[in-house]
């Protein structure tokens, strides 16, 4: 086990929870502020037209729809640039449920405006839309670059569909989006080149250039070099593999200063192996323990890079980008705390259950299990919760035969509600902060419950395990 981390004051109350809003509420308005201020400007300027007819209001479309179609674009790709102070504000799991959420809208809003373009210059030319894109296309290589970006960006957005995803292995889906990255550089061009009389203004070019190396820079250092950089200077590497409970294997990676990395328990690293097949991608795992001088993380067999993982030998290179998530003590606001977790999800509910800071009796941690012999690291939990006075429990049993988080009754036993049976075991639940980490299905099913008792959103911290 790790060593624990020395005693510490954690700030909490009213206070506390309305600092971290309003961190989120600026992050929020400054991506408010990146969509809007071009398309002001724009109408400031005069440039939106609302006579002269359909040649004339096409082409407003067009300049609008590009306009913001980009600067979402922008947005859009700054989300999943890990950028820490962005990652700590929000998280990368909310950061990147708003970049799916944004995938669609911003295609619509770029085919919009290359629907409209050809359309516009169909009527000024008097020609049909085919022939004008064929001669904007041929005549025109920063927009035949740009149209082939756009076909890249369908192909990734259709690959993010739950039903498509459902079909992809975690590999394959993450080769194909690495073409979103050539899809917007190929396209960038044409905005350049061809650009209005509008986009040729000092301020907005510059805006524009601005936004683009902001992002392009945060990109290539957070998501590429930095973690290159932080790897080879510490010379991570695999100090220990071992095998636990449920087909799961606990690997332990340390280096030159890792504390350095600040990682928090509760938190998960991007973790690359430096071996043949298995370097080009990343994987993410939370840390099982708390960190201090390594990190450890506690791996499930799920057939794919994670089957081979289980088999690393010490030594072995890696690289590590992190630390992310806000499923930390960092966004705890009440004295107690209830821990939930399921599956793999004990993973940093245990590192949770040894790091935060409590009195005896503040934190109950409830662990749902099939069989407590094949439960991985119920027995450091056990010890953990001992030593800590914490509030134990263990739910063993099989799964109900409809939806639901908790063991199936068996005969004899009373039919109540589970958000009664939870509130039995967790009394202190209502006036908690209320960590949940396992399988998706499970943690619906747990929030389902809470919802059921009126639990405030505020109180609620879920960290899943699916991409």
């Amino acid at each position: 086990m790790s060593e624990q981390r020395t005693a510490r004051t954690v700030v909490l109350g009213a206070g506390r929870l309305l600092k971290l809003k309003r961190r989120k509420d600026a992050v929020e308005a400054l991506g408010i502020v990146a969509v809007m201020v071009p398309v002001l400007a724009y109408i400031a300027d005069g440039q939106l037209v609302l006579e002269g007819g359909p040649a004339s209001w096409f082409e407003s479309v067009n300049r609008l729809t590009a306009l913001v179609g980009t600067s979402m674009l922008l947005v859009h790709m700054v989300l999943i640039a890990r950028v820490p102070w962005l990652e700590k504000t929000i998280g990368l799991d909310k950061l990147t449920s708003a970049h799916k959420k944004l995938g669609k809208p911003v295609l619509y809003l770029l085919l919009a405006h290359s629907i409209t373009v050809i359309i516009s210059y169909s009527i000024a030319d008097g020609r049909n839309p085919i022939q004008t894109l064929l001669s904007l296309l041929g005549g025109y290589g920063e927009l035949l670059l740009a149209f082939l970006g756009m076909l890249l960006m369908l192909v990734v957005v259709v690959s993010s569909i739950q039903a498509a995803r459902r079909r992809l292995s975690y590999e394959a889906w993450y080769l194909i989006h690495l073409a979103s990255y050539v899809s917007v550089l190929i396209a960038i061009p044409h905005q350049f080149l061809l650009g209005s009389e509008f986009l040729a203004q000092p301020l907005i070019n510059t805006f524009y250039l601005s936004l683009y190396i902001f992002v392009f820079a945060n990109v290539i250092w957070y998501r590429s070099l930095q973690p290159v950089v932080a790897s080879l200077i510490m010379r991570q590497h695999v100090l220990a593999v071992n095998r636990e409970a449920n087909r799961t294997t606990s690997i332990t990676v340390g280096g030159r200063n890792i504390h350095k990395l600040r990682a928090e328990a509760g938190q998960f690293f991007m973790l690359r192996i430096l071996k043949k097949g298995m370097w080009w991608r990343p994987h993410p795992f939370s840390v099982s323990a708390s960190p201090a001088s390594e990190v450890r993380f506690t791996i499930g067999n799920r057939g794919d890079d994670t089957a081979r993982i289980q088999d690393l030998e010490v030594g072995t290179r890696v690289v590590l980008e992190g630390p992310f998530g806000v499923f930390s003590e960092s966004k705890r606001t009440k004295q107690h705390v209830t821990l939930l977790a399921a599956g793999i999800g004990v993973a940093p509910i245990r590192a949770l259950a040894e790091s935060m800071a409590a009195q005896p009796g503040d934190i109950t941690v409830v662990y749902r299990i099939t069989d407590a012999s094949d439960a991985a690291l119920l027995e450091e939990l056990t010890q953990i919760c001992r030593e800590r006075n914490h509030n134990l429990e263990i739910l063993s049993g099989s799964r109900p035969d409809g939806p639901g988080f908790m063991p199936k009754l068996t005969d004899g036993q009373e039919a109540i509600p589970e958000y009664a049976r939870l509130i039995a075991i967790a009394p202190h639940l209502p006036e908690s902060d209320i960590y949940i980490c396992g399988p998706v299905a499970w943690s619906e099913s747990v929030l389902h419950a809470l919802k059921k008792l009126r639990i405030s959103k505020d109180q609620i911290h879920v960290e899943e395990f699916s991409w």
